[in-house]
Parts: structure tokens; sequence; C-alpha cells
């Protein structure tokens, strides 16, 4: 027998595979499955949680093709857009933290750097160099053949034919819209070009327009009904502002928010430029109410958030009712910047709305009830936050809101605002709550741009996207209504850039398509991707994929090629599985579910999608900045990549997080050994060709493999992989201790046995572990691992699960016993329930478990009634214990003689406990043991020891 040696098993199979092309998939007379998994973005490295995600999808193919499917399992090259030319940008000027990553996290030799320094170069390297090799290393059964990147030729014609598609249906329009903007580049960005803020959204702010002497202060609120709360403004006394011509008034505003609104199509000239201290100490008018407020220094007050000024409503702002505190009792730096302590003293808070709950200053409440007691207090944000939703879902205005006043703000807050904006007493902004970076590096703001976008909001569109999310599976099931909600909310999408790599829009070549938007339908790409090498890219017409993908009745001259191409793809099509991060349902897998439904007839609509959940190192979010991250490599140098993908698919299931720990990796790595160690000498055994005469704990064993193969089978059609990896490898070894426990091992039969078993084992557990799997097949049989197993009838038997369950529970009952008592008893004696007993249980078992039906029927028994509470005692236990049960198992359970069950284990009782084994009716047991053998039950014997 040879050591376990993962390395040089996995690479011995990696390359016979490779020879023999085994994973290369072309139509056939087997059924197709086709799945996939969003293609990575080269950015960077690849980790261990990407390993996670592709090893996932790979279980499920391995398991199809073993059910004898043909599988399409392809990988392609997500390079679209400006991250890779950010991350170039970045080492090329040098950036120690991008070179930190790059040669300290992902291992890029010194003198390989400069080969990173175009966009494609620096792509290439982590595409061959990270992902295909650790991707061939764990053994992801791809057809390489059909990889492409984003940015090659043949992918931008086709995805221009589905965007000249989609806008000859109305689907794409041209207009001013706010965007994420990056600074740096000069260029909209959307969520996946975002390094820093990824899940911020930017939201429209109420300008309000305060007046200081002919000149505007715009003050920035998210709540404009507070406006009639207002008691003082702040202004950071050390930023720079400005004053300036913003398109007709004279405004002042922080630095920053004069730029943003230089980009959200406002006429801005700058005319002045000083600190936040000029206005300290001023009073300012209210808009609306006509009143002048202080102005007051605050160092919390963000330039960088909106306009850099902010109004006060500290009956209703659990911040502003703190800040005004702090404020009032720092009278040495009112005083500092020339403000009357007695002035600010005088300031009160001013309640516009009853909120139920709270008292006449909700903010006051709010911050005493939670003992907050400092803006830097971080419970102050829970507390806003819950005030804030009460308020805006029960608070009714007060009487100085006119028209307005009784009702609940939530029902009027877009009315109030758009009343004063009509008055010019409100304007807008648009910006982000915290600061958003680009993975250029570069500050985002929001600005408006004359965009391109596609119509998400169009009735008919959002109606299909519908159908195609009720059509699908959905896994889990709690995800189908993410994309329901997502579909419901979702607008109108910027789909395009100023530049970067991939698909110019073909409406307007000045702009590139961005990396959210030419992702959507590229599934179907696979499908022809390799035989399009052999297709001229001028041949590639917009007319040439309507023929690909909708056939000879789509165009007047269909092109031949184009036609072969559409016999390949409807082969494959629909997309059985797409497996995808449970993040990306809020854009990515939706709008894939839009674009099928669109562009392809329902029988091409994706047939299903699991979402993933995401990967921690020891407990901790991984980081490629931080250097947390585990690479894959060299996991499977220490540990081998079975154990790298035995450890990732049985820790979680794929919608769950999972933990990647070393000393639990090591463990998993110890337990395939032991398994590779016990299969290899079983492998050794001389064992009969043909299956030799039986006992009944060989066919018990036999029994629970097909209950094995059926959950394990059930487990995955259900991708379920850990479910089905545990009852294959963890739950099955509980079975065979409990085997090696109750029988000769050097029998024939058990030997024949034991080599059953691992053949059925390990071809469950090939799509988990395929290199160690597929090693041990081939030395058992002659032949890898081909075939899934099916449950043999010949083995399913019930009545031999039920018999050896009841000696398996007697011995853990003995065993408990024992051990509560710390006897070493000499003899042990069982006893089985009385007839009578049996009787009852018979009943329950036709009744069903209703204690009240069956003590009727039993009553009429007269045997029975005599025992009066004794029955009604017995009839409560066994309602208990056959509740749950199916009636097969009852009715099998009803002709087991249990006692028979018992004596024929008496030789195991004896060995197991070393004491004489005595098997009896209660009825019996002599007069000083009948007390005792009187709480036998059918199905649970007592027990008395000596």
């Amino acid at each position: 027998m040879t050591d376990y040696d993962p390395n040089s098993i996995e690479s011995r199979w990696y390359d016979r595979w490779t020879e023999t092309e085994r994973y290369q998939a072309d139509p056939d007379d087997d059924e197709a499955t086709f799945i996939t998994v969003p293609y990575p973005y080269p950015s960077g490295g690849m980790h261990i949680g990407h390993a996670r995600t592709y090893t996932v999808p790979d279980v499920y193919a391995r398991y199809r093709r073993l059910q004898g499917d043909s599988v399409l399992f392809p990988i392609g090259w997500h390079v679209t857009g400006t991250p890779i030319i950010g991350a170039v940008e970045r080492l090329k000027k040098g950036e120690e933290k991008q070179l930190d990553v790059l040669q300290n996290t992902y291992n890029v030799p010194s003198d390989t750097l400069s080969e990173l320094e175009t966009p494609m170069g620096f792509a290439r390297y982590f595409i061959e160099e990270h992902y295909k090799k650790n991707m061939k290393a764990l053994g992801l059964s791809v057809d390489w053949r059909r990889e492409f990147t984003t940015n090659d030729e043949r992918y931008k014609r086709f995805i221009t034919w589905q965007y000249k598609r989609l806008n000859d249906r109305g689907l794409l329009e041209k207009r001013l819209h706010p965007v994420k903007y990056d600074l740096e580049q000069e260029n909209a960005v959307t969520t996946h070009d975002i390094l820093e803020g990824e899940e911020e959204e930017f939201q429209e702010y109420t300008l309000v327009k305060f007046d200081w002497d002919g000149t505007t202060v715009p003050m920035a609120t998210l709540r404009p009904e507070t406006i009639h709360g207002v008691t003082n403004a702040y202004i950071n006394p050390d930023a720079e502002y400005v004053r300036a011509r913003v398109d007709d008034e004279e405004w002042i505003v922080s630095t920053d928010g004069v730029e943003k609104l230089d980009y959200q199509a406002r006429d801005v000239e700058i005319l002045d430029t000083f600190t936040g201290d000029s206005l300290v100490g001023e009073q300012v008018t209210n808009p609306v109410t006509e009143e002048s407020v202080l102005v007051l220094p605050a160092g919390f007050v963000d330039p960088d958030n909106a306009t850099g000024v902010v109004m006060s409503v500290p009956a209703h702002s659990p911040d502003d009712w703190i800040a005004l505190q702090e404020a009032k009792e720092d009278e040495e730096r009112l005083r500092e910047h020339g403000i009357d302590p007695e002035a600010v003293q005088a300031i009160d808070a001013r309640p516009i709305a009853d909120v139920e709950g709270y008292g006449e200053v909700p903010a006051r409440d709010a911050v005493e009830f939670a003992e907050v007691e400092s803006t830097t207090d971080p419970e102050l944000e829970t507390v806003r936050q819950e005030l804030y939703n009460n308020e805006f879902h029960s608070g009714r205005l007060k009487e100085m809101y006119g028209e307005y006043a009784g009702q609940i703000i939530s029902n009027v807050r877009e009315e109030i605002k758009q009343e004063y904006q009509q008055l010019g007493a409100f304007d807008a902004m648009y910006d982000f709550a915290e600061t958003v970076i680009s993975r250029s590096g570069g500050k985002v703001i929001v600005s408006e741009q004359e965009t391109w976008f596609l119509r998400y909001n169009d009735t008919d569109w959002t109606e299909k996207a519908h159908d195609a999310v009720e059509s699908m599976t959905a896994i889990p099931e709690t995800t189908r209504e993410q994309y329901t909600h997502t579909i419901d909310w979702l607008e109108e999408w910027p789909c395009i850039r100023n530049y970067g790599l991939g698909t110019p829009l073909p409406m307007d070549e000045d702009f590139i398509i961005e990396p959210l938007s030419d992702s959507t339908i590229y599934m179907s790409y696979y499908t022809i991707a390799h035989r399009l090498q052999d297709v001229p890219v001028e041949q590639l017409t917009p007319e040439f994929f309507d023929t690909l993908f909708y056939g000879a009745d789509a165009v007047e001259e269909p092109d031949e090629t184009a036609l072969e191409l559409h016999e390949e793809w409807e082969y494959w099509y629909p997309v059985d599985f797409r497996c995808s991060a449970n993040d990306l349902i809020s854009n990515h897998l939706t709008f894939y579910l839009y674009h099928h439904a669109e562009l392809f007839e329902k029988p091409q609509w994706p047939q299903g999608i699991t979402s993933m959940g995401m990967g921690l190192l020891e407990g901790e979010k991984m980081s490629s900045s931080k250097g947390h991250v585990v690479l894959p490599a060299e996991a499977i140098e220490e540990y081998g990549a079975d154990t790298v993908r035995f450890f990732l698919l049985n820790s979680a299931e794929p919608w769950q997080d999972f933990d990647w720990r070393n000393d639990r990796v090591e463990d998993t790595r110890d337990q395939l050994e032991r398994f590779y160690n016990r299969a290899s000498e079983l492998i050794e055994r001389d064992v009969p060709d043909e299956q030799p005469a039986l006992e009944p704990i060989d066919r018990w064993l036999l029994a629970k493999l097909q209950a094995t193969v059926e959950a394990s089978t059930d487990a995955l059609e259900a991708f379920e992989t850990r479910k089905a990896s545990q009852a294959a490898f963890y739950d099955f070894e509980e079975h065979l201790r409990w085997y090696r426990r109750r029988t000769d091992r050097d029998r024939a039969g058990a030997g024949w046995t034991l080599q059953e078993v691992l053949r059925t084992r390990l071809e469950l557990l090939a799509p988990f572990v395929p290199f160690l799997t597929n090693e041990l097949h081939e030395q058992l049989t002659g032949e890898p691992a081909t075939r899934w197993p099916s449950v043999d009838p010949a083995f399913t038997d019930q009545t031999i699960e039920i018999k050896e369950s009841l000696v398996e529970q007697l011995t853990e009952d003995i065993n408990d016993i024992v051990n509560v008592t710390g006897t070493d008893p000499e003899r042990i004696a069982v006893y089985t329930a009385a007839d009578w007993k049996r009787d009852v249980f018979e009943q329950v078992t036709e009744t069903g478990p209703d204690v009240g039906a069956v003590m009727s029927e039993v009553m009429e028994q007269p045997e029975l009634r005599k025992r009066g509470e004794e029955v009604n005692q017995l009839v409560g236990d066994l309602v208990g214990h056959v509740r749950g049960r199916d009636d097969e198992t009852l009715s099998t359970m009803t002709e087991i003689e249990e006692q028979a069950v018992y004596e024929q284990a008496e030789a195991f009782f004896a060995q197991e406990f070393g004491a004489e084994i005595v098997v009896k009716n209660e009825t019996d047991a002599g007069d000083d043991e009948r007390e005792q053998a009187s709480d036998a039950v059918p199905f649970r014997p007592a027990v008395h020891l000596d």
C-alpha cells in the first residue's frame, strides 16, 4: 500500500484529463446540462473565496456527467471598464499600496511588473498565472476551448448585436441624468468600479436657501418638512468655503460643494474664497418662516457633505440636540468666535410634530432614554435612525404647517418639498452620505451627464422579468423575493462609460458599454465561442447573430455558418443553473433575467440560479489590500486540491458564508488520508467476484448505503453540497463504525460488502474529491468513476434497518445505565414488553397519534379496560413514539418480533459488555425484577444490571 500523496495523485489525473480532453463538451444524443458562473474580473489575483465560487458549480457539473448528461461548464474573462486600467495606472505611478498587493499578496515577481503595465498585459498575467493555474489545479472540469475576454473583437461584435436589437425595441434612451462619476478618470462608474463605499447610493438632498445679506446660504437636508423647527445653523470654521455665482444667484458653499454643483448641470463661477469662520456668529434668514437664526461653529460639519453648511433642528434630531447642549456648555469657545453665550443659551428646541411614543421634544427623549451624552457616542447612529423612522411613519405635523397640520410626515414630505421648490425657497443637489472611492483611487461624486440608459422600468420589460423570476428555480427559495424586490424598485440604468476596455455603444461610439451591461447574455456566447474563432470578424454582422440565435426565418438571406451554429446553441440552451454571489441579485443577476427575457423566447430563459455566500478567513472578512487572503496555489501545495475542495464544500451550504480556518483544513486533510489508507487496505483484500452469502448485518450496511445514495442524490439536485458530502462521507463513517463493532470483517461476505460500499461511496464522492476518488475507483474496479450510483432495490430493506436500530439503541441505553450507575455488571437482563402492551402499540399505529381516539378503541377491549390508568399512560407514551413516523415504517415495526432481535444479538451484547445476557419478556421476570421489568414498552425494553 502506498502512502497518500495528494500532489502526485492530482498531478497525474490532471495530466490524464488534459490529454484525453475529458471535459471538452460537444452536442451528442445525451441530455444537455449547461452550468455557468460569473466570469472572473482579473484586476488582481484569485483567492480562496473565488475557489469556493468556482468549485460549487464544478460539483454539480461532475454530478450531472456521472448521471449521463453531456455537460458544458465554461469560463471566460471579464475585462470591461476601467478597474484594470486603474490598477495599471497605480502600478505605473509606483503606488506603494498597489506594489505591496501585487508583490506581497499575489507574489508577482519584480522582474515581471513591467509586463503588467498595459491593461491587457495586466489582465493576461492574472488570467494565466492565477486564475487558470488555480482552476486547473483544483480540477475544475472546464471546457477551455471556449474561453474569451470581453475585449476580444468577436465578443464585441456579439455585444454590438445585442445593443442594436435593444435599441430597435426602444429599450435604450439618451438624456441628462445623475450618475456616479470618478473625478480621477473623468468617467461614469457603477458598483463594480467602486473600491470604497460600494454599498453607497446617492440621494437627492433638498437645499434650504437661507439668506445672508442678499447671498444664499443653501443647507442640505433629507427632511425638508423640518424647516419650521430650525433654531440655528452650523458651519465648519476651519474649512474652505466660496462665494460663487450659481446660475443667476450668489451662493456660499464649501469648496467641495461647489465642485459637485459644477458637475450637476449648474452654471458656476467662483467669486471669492474664505474660511467658514467668516460666517460664524452671523444671522441667516429662514426662507419659509423669515426668522433669523444664529450660525454656530462646529468641527463635526463635513465640508465634503453636500454644501458644507447645515441647519439645526434639535427637537427632532438627536445629533442636533446633543450638539446644541455641547455648544451651550462651551462658553469659552463661543467667546473665541465672538458669540455671546447668552444668545446661544436662549436657543430653545422647536417641536414641529407629535411622534407616537415620544414626548414634546422627541430628540431629547430619545437620547436621554438611550443615555447618549456625546456626538461621538457610537450608539447615536441607532438612536437617530430609530427616531427618524418612527417620525416618518407616525409623526403628525403641528398647527404651524397650515393645510398640512395633522398629516403624517410620510404622506406629505414630497408635497411640502415641491411646494417650497416652486416658491423658490428650496433647491436640490445630489450627493452620497459617505465617501466613495473608485478602483482607480479617484473620488466619486454625483454628476449629471448626457448618458445612455437601459430602460429597466419599461412596463412590458418589467413584466417579462417578473415572469422569468417566477419560472426559474431559485436556490435557496428565499432569494426569489429579492429578485422581485429588485425588479420593483429598478429604474433606468446608465449603461455607458466615457472610456475603458470593452465594446463601443453602436449608437454612439464615443462611449463604451459598462461592465454590468455587457455581461447579461454572454452565457449564450459560450455555446459557440470556440467555433466563432474560425469565422472572420467582418462576417459577424448583426444579421449573422440574428440567424445564429433566431434561426433561418430571422433574416432574408441567412448565413450558412450561422445556421450551423444555431443548432449548437439550441442544443445547449437554456442555462440550467447559474451560480453567483448573493449580492449580485440587486444588479447582475436581475439584469441577466431582464435581457434573456427580452432577447430570447421563454424556453431559452434561465432555468435556475444558486446564490453564493461570502468567505471569511479565521473569522474575519478577506481583504486583498490588507493581505488577509489565502491563495489557492499555496493551500493546494500544503493540503492538496481534494482537501481544499472538500473543506470548501463541507463547511457550509453554497448560499451560506464559509470560514476558512487552517486547523479545520488540516483536520480535513487528515480525514481524507485516513479514508485513503483504509480504502487502499480494503482494495488489497482478496474478495469474491460474485456476491457470497450475506449476514443480516451486511444487508443492514447495504440498506444504509441505499439510503445514503438517495439522500446524496436529493441533496445535489437541490445544490446542497454540504448535505450531500456529509451524507456520503461523515454520516456513513458512523454506519461503518457500528458495522465494524457488529461483525467479523474477515468473512468473505463482509469483505464483499465493504468493497461494494467503497465502490458506491467513491462514486458519490467523485464530484467533491475527484482526484482521490478516481484514483481509488480505478484501483478497485479497473476504471475511473464514470457513473452515479442508483438505489438498488435488492438491498433496500427497512425491516433490517429497524431491527439493527433496535440493537444499536439498546446498546446505547445499556452504556448510559452503566455510566450513570458506575457499575461493571456480570449479568444484564433485557425485558421486552408484555403482549398487552404490544396490542396497545398496534392499536396506536392503526388509529394514529390521537390519544382520545386510541383510548376509545382500547377501552372496548375488556382485558385492557381493566388496566385503566396503566393503559392511559402507555397510550400517551406510544403516541409520542409513533408521531412523525410514516405508515410504512409503523407497518414494518408491527411485523418485527422484538424479543427475537435481541436474542439474536446476545453474543454481541455479551462481547460488548463482558457480561451474561438474558433476554426475557417482562411477564417472565422473577419477583425481585418484576417492578423494573414492568417499565418495558414496545421497542424500548427495560434493563436490569447485576
